[in-house]
Formats: structure tokens, sequence, C-alpha cells
């Protein structure tokens, strides 16, 4: 919360009270600007959509896999029929790094586009925000616009359709990238970055491959559960994440054992939606911080990196947020006595459900000791780190890194 030296005057009584309460009683602020189009067989609506915002000549932002799996086949002949001119960029890597959006940024310029559609993981849609802000900024170089404060103005208008239920970057304001030079991740966040339209179909969601959609699926389960348990954490964000916890946690299974599963694979991809809500409006915390750190050392995919770790994550903070463990136990369908037991549940059932979809040991990501040192230095170094409900420094990240290798 902001310090208003007014406010401090006028209510210094309540002011130290507040800080030390729920997020019940603090300020916040809420606000979505894109609007969501969601339901099977949705994206036919997609030229309807284009027309909206005015465009004319489009850019297709994509990877390889999606043209493999025949989805690129199902926007084309909508963008024909509404006689809209397109050109496609795939070259996004699944982890993307600076030079795919600097790339992009150039196809783009070059066809002249007007507006761009991202169709695929998170990857591709936190690429296309990237490109968005070098196209609109005249920038060169995205490491240009790393933080919080460097995106000025509106990027170039463009609509998400996600391919997978994990992300979530279809409603958020931000773009993880990874700089190539200093091998780590970067993220560049503005309201600014916001997707015009997203447009969320179960039905593109069934060809994924069932370890994707298990570890998408956990780093969406990730993403509630820190957002719910971060210290900057508010009641409307609580409250979607809370929901996007239990729809993960019944579906994901089924959806992973059955990919044509429609009601598990949208039920999948509704909570992906609300827990992308959820933390892009409160925060991630010390499991995001490490599978950062992971994933740029080791270029191992994001969802993996957040499902091996949260639960090591998840018993250190406990001790800190035992209430809303318990909560969250509660949305998990466990039954217990105590909040100290609901907590423990919660833990134990994360643990469960990482080893009923089949995700591998942190151990498996081929970590070597000696990097454990830097690994902990990086996470130390993110800035979520501040947001963790308990305190967190270098070396409690080597413990955990250690004891996570340990296993």
């Amino acid at each position: 919360m902001k310090k208003n030296p007014v406010v401090l005057i006028l209510w210094q009584p309540l002011y130290k009270k507040v800080m030390k309460m729920t997020n019940m009683l603090r300020q916040f602020s809420f606000e979505l600007p894109t609007r969501i189009e969601y339901g099977v067989g949705i994206v036919v609506k997609l030229g309807d959509e284009l027309r909206k915002l005015g465009a004319q000549k489009v850019c297709i932002i994509t990877d390889p896999g999606i043209e493999k799996a025949g989805l690129l086949g199902k926007i084309k002949p909508i963008l024909n029929e509404g006689g809209i001119s397109y050109s496609i960029f795939d070259g996004i890597d699944p982890n993307p790094k600076d030079r795919n959006v600097e790339s992009g940024a150039q196809a783009v310029r070059g066809f002249k586009a007007d507006a761009m559609v991202a169709i695929g993981g998170g990857s591709v849609i936190d690429c296309a925000k990237a490109i968005g802000v070098l196209v609109s900024h005249g920038g060169e170089r995205i490491k240009d616009f790393e933080g919080r404060t460097k995106v000025k103005k509106p990027i170039l208008p463009f609509v998400a359709i996600p391919t997978t239920a994990g992300t979530g970057s279809e409603v958020t304001f931000s773009a993880v990238i990874t700089d190539t030079e200093n091998n780590y991740k970067m993220t560049v966040r503005s309201p600014y970055m916001a997707a015009e339209v997203a447009m969320l179909d179960p039905g593109l969601t069934v060809t994924v491959p069932p370890h994707i959609t298990a570890s998408t699926g956990m780093d969406a389960l990730t993403h509630a559960i820190e957002a719910y348990t971060v210290k900057v954490s508010e009641p409307v964000s609580d409250a979607l994440a809370l929901y996007s916890i239990e729809l993960i946690t019944h579906n994901l299974a089924k959806a992973v054992k059955d990919g044509e599963d429609i009601e598990a694979r949208a039920s999948m991809l509704v909570g992906s939606l609300l827990a992308g809500i959820a933390f892009s409006h409160s925060d991630v915390g010390s499991v995001h911080c490490m599978a950062e750190a992971l994933g740029g050392i080791y270029d191992a995919p994001h969802g993996v990196c957040n499902a091996v770790l949260l639960p090591y994550v998840m018993e250190y903070n406990a001790e800190s947020c035992i209430e809303k463990y318990a909560r969250i136990a509660i949305a998990m369908r466990e039954t217990f006595g105590t909040s100290q037991e609901g907590a423990m549940k919660a833990v134990e059932r994360v643990k469960k459900l990482a080893k009923e979809v089949g995700l591998p040991s942190f151990k498996s990501l081929g970590v070597k000791e000696s990097d454990l040192e830097r690994l902990a230095d990086m996470a130390a170094g993110n800035i979520s780190t501040e947001s963790n409900p308990r305190e967190m420094s270098k070396e409690d990240y080597l413990v955990l890194f250690k004891k996570a290798l340990a296993d």
C-alpha cells in the first residue's frame, strides 16, 4: 500500500493495525483490461473480433508445434473468409528468448501489421506481448524494457488464443523472456501489455500431449496457490485463486488421462484463466523465483520447474500461512480437524497430484550441485521474493535447492 502522508496523519492510530491485519482492510484496485470470450468453438468469431479492432493486416504469432497440431488450419480459413490478410511468425522457442522477440518484431514491422493474433501456450503469448512492446516503442532490444516502468504506452493490439491450460498469459500484464546473454529470465510488465481480447476455446486444448498437460496444469496450480498466499494478495484475487485451485485439483489428472475429456479440459482452461487473473493482481512467490532461475540456466520447461519445486516451498511457507493453507485444503476437498492438519493436507495433496500426473523429480532435470549457489543467488534477487509469505534469504533458497536435489 502506498504511504500517503495525509492518510498517515489522519489515520495514524489505525494504520499500524491495518498493516498487520488481513488483506480485507488494505487498499487495492482491480482492473481487467482484457475482454474474455469463452466457449467451445468460440474461435470462429476471431474475424469479428479483429474487425472490431479495425485490423486489416494481421501477423499470427505462434510456434511450429501449433501448425503441426493442425490448429493453424482452424484459424486461416476464418481470416480468409473475413478478408483479413496475414503473415505468420513461428520462430519461438519453448522458453521464449530475447532473440525470438527481436526477430518477431522485425517480421511484424516488415509486414506492416496493424494487429497480432497470438495462438499457442504461454511462451507464444508472452513473446507476442514483448514483440508488441518493441513495435509500438520503436525499440530494438527487449532488454531495454525490463521491469515495471519502461513500457510507456499501449502496445500493438493483439488477440490471445491459448492452446494450453497453464500460464494464464492471455489475461496477464507481463512477459517472461530469457536474457540469453546473462542466462536468466527477465520480466517486462505493464497494464499496457494486456491483450485486447482473450478467446478461450477448450476444443483447441484436446490435442495437447499428456506430459505438457501435466506440467502446464501444475504451473496454473502454482499461480493460484502463490497468488492466494503472498503478502500482497487481496480479496478478489483470493476468491479467484481458491476456485482455480478447486478446478485444477479435481480435473488435471482427468485431462492427463483422457485428453478428449472436454469437461476436464474446459475446467482446466477456466482454472488457468482464473489463476492468471489472480496472480496478475496479486503476485507470485518463491516457487517462481526458484523456477525462473532454474529455467534461465537450464532452459527447463517453466511448468515443470514450478511443479517440482512447489511442495518444497509450500512446506517452508506453511508456518506463515497455516489458515490459508487450510482454506486451500478445503478447496481441494480434504477433510481435517485443526488448521495445522489442514495445512499439511494441502501440501501432501500437491505432492500426490504431481506424482499422479507423472511429473519428473528435480534431480531428473540435470541440475548440478555446483550451480546451486548461483541458482540461490538468482532466486534471492527476484523481485517476487519480497512477496513470499515467509522471509526468504539466499541461504534459505540454497537449503531448499539442496533438499530438492537430495530427494
